[in-house]
């Protein structure tokens, strides 16, 4: 629609948040309606010689059959081919034809509801009902068309739809859930089976025609004061807002279309939706990301507790080869704790890695650190990991340490230097490039076939884990070492 618009019609940026507005609730429209709406905005001056329309939006009724099998949007039409159109635009009133057209061997009751906004008409509905379904009228149906003409004429006089009614459309309850239809003051005039059984699930079994709703829903709270009124307001119809009740064991969720064709309040529509299970799965996964974000966090007590012991166990060994090895270990439980830390702080398993990657950096920089003569390493980040899944973050927590520390071990332990980290995300793509001013690497060096543990464990993870790419040579001109991790690590945007 915002591509129609803009390109073929003289409407503004306002006018189009309007008409966002109105095919956002114009569902309600169609189902009430029992029929199909197509939306025309008038075409830019110079396009139609003689004037035209075109069709930025189409929808159809859940409530009966359609009258259109294709898809109307994107076609076009000249002014005179549909004069109800016309009339509706130039007099800004609701136009009907008196005999039905055929469509397909189908008869068809046209009309024509001008869109006002402010002062001006921007464009027309084409509301289309389907004939061949019509019967002997239900009360549930005569209350749906007379809401359905007062919607129109609200639609036609610019009052409707409610800007501030906005707040979770997607969520909001739709006619097929339940209506309740009130008067002027807030009585029930009349109820569809579906709303009667939500009340009823609240605990409330009487007939509720002639009742105030607004009390009669704010009796059924538990809870009183500021929300039992926002309540009754809601349940009046006096604001068009969205509540929800609860009580009984049952979660109902009201949505109020206050009515006031012609500046007149006349009464409101008054949508229920019974959310009960709804509302139990949301507490159940609530619980369950609650369950799993402390188990997170206990695994992280228990591995940085591993790691306390192996650090005790290693200030208490004489061979220096056995306290090194004993300080390596602490350092990868450490990164694996690190992930645990970050997952027990979120509400999915994925991670912003870029902090990780800092915190694991100063950790076995801060360890690494101080060679003869005060030598220190100089090290920071560029570039972003960006945001990354548990499952990928755990094994690339553990490589990007086994990297640092061997940059660490032969290239800057006797003379200190920098150490560069460098994240490069493009789309499902991660490169991540370590490079220090070191040593460099010894003659004949081979990073598939080295033998330390350090890259054991990098190749096995960037493998196996991460179905990766690892790759270790000298650093151009001849001192230092690069190494070079390419992974995929999925859509950045995917939940």
């Amino acid at each position: 629609m915002n591509d129609l618009i803009r390109a073929r019609t003289d409407l503004g940026e306002a006018d189009l948040d309007w008409l966002h507005l109105l095919i956002a609730d114009w569902q309600l429209l169609a189902d009430l309606s029992f029929a199909d709406l197509v939306l025309w905005t008038p075409l830019k001056a110079g396009e139609s010689g003689a004037g035209g329309y075109v069709a930025v939006a189409q929808m159809r009724p859940n409530t009966g059959p359609t009258c259109y099998t294709a898809d109307l949007v994107g076609s076009t039409l000249k002014r005179g081919e549909r004069p109800m159109l016309d009339l509706a635009l130039d007099s800004g009133r609701i136009r009907r034809e008196g005999d039905p057209e055929w469509r397909e061997d189908v008869p068809v009751r046209v009309e024509a509801i001008p869109v006002r906004r402010d002062d001006r008409v921007i464009a027309v509905i084409s509301r289309n009902t389907n004939l061949l379904a019509a019967r002997t009228p239900s009360r549930l149906e005569l209350t749906y068309l007379q809401t359905a003409a007062d919607l129109a004429r609200m639609i036609a006089e610019g009052i409707f739809p409610y800007p501030e009614s906005r707040e979770q459309q997607d969520n909001s309850p739709r006619v097929g859930d339940g209506v309740i239809r009130l008067d002027a003051e807030g009585a029930v005039v009349y109820a569809s089976p579906n709303a009667l059984s939500a009340y009823h699930r609240l605990g409330y079994t009487a007939d509720m025609v002639g009742e105030h709703l607004g009390d009669l829903t704010a009796a059924l709270a538990p809870v009183k004061g500021a929300m039992e009124e926002a309540l009754q307001v809601v349940a009046s119809g006096r604001k068009p807002r969205e509540a929800e009740v609860e009580g009984n064991g049952a979660v109902v969720k009201l949505r109020a279309i206050p009515l006031r064709p012609q500046g007149g309040r006349t009464g409101a529509l008054v949508l229920v939706h019974d959310v009960t299970e709804l509302r139990r799965r949301e507490r159940e996964l609530v619980s369950k990301d609650a369950t799993i974000r402390e188990i997170h966090h206990r695994v992280k007590n228990n591995l940085q507790t591993v790691a306390a012991l192996l650090r005790l166990q290693a200030r208490r060994i004489d061979g220096e080869a056995g306290r090194a090895a004993l300080e390596e270990a602490v350092r990868r439980v450490g990164s694996i704790a690190l992930v645990h830390e970050t997952l027990s702080q979120t509400l999915d398993e994925r991670v912003d890695f870029d902090d990780i990657a800092d915190r694991v950096l100063a950790m076995v920089v801060d360890v690494g650190s101080g060679g003869p003569g005060g030598a220190t390493v100089r090290s920071r980040r560029t570039g972003q990991f960006g945001i990354l899944p548990a499952q990928i973050a755990t094994p690339l927590s553990m490589v990007l340490t086994e990297v640092l520390q061997n940059s660490l071990e032969h290239g800057l332990a006797d003379q200190g230097g920098s150490l560069e980290v460098e994240a490069r995300r493009s789309g499902p793509r991660l490169r991540v490039v370590v490079t220090d001013d070191g040593n460099g690497l010894p003659p004949g060096f081979d990073a598939a076939t080295a033998g330390n543990l350090g890259l054991q464990i990098v190749r096995t993870l960037v493998q196996g884990d991460l179905s990766g790419s690892f790759d270790l040579h000298p650093a151009p001109g001849g001192r230092g070492a690069v190494a070079v991790l390419e992974l995929d690590v999925g859509d950045p945007a995917a939940p």
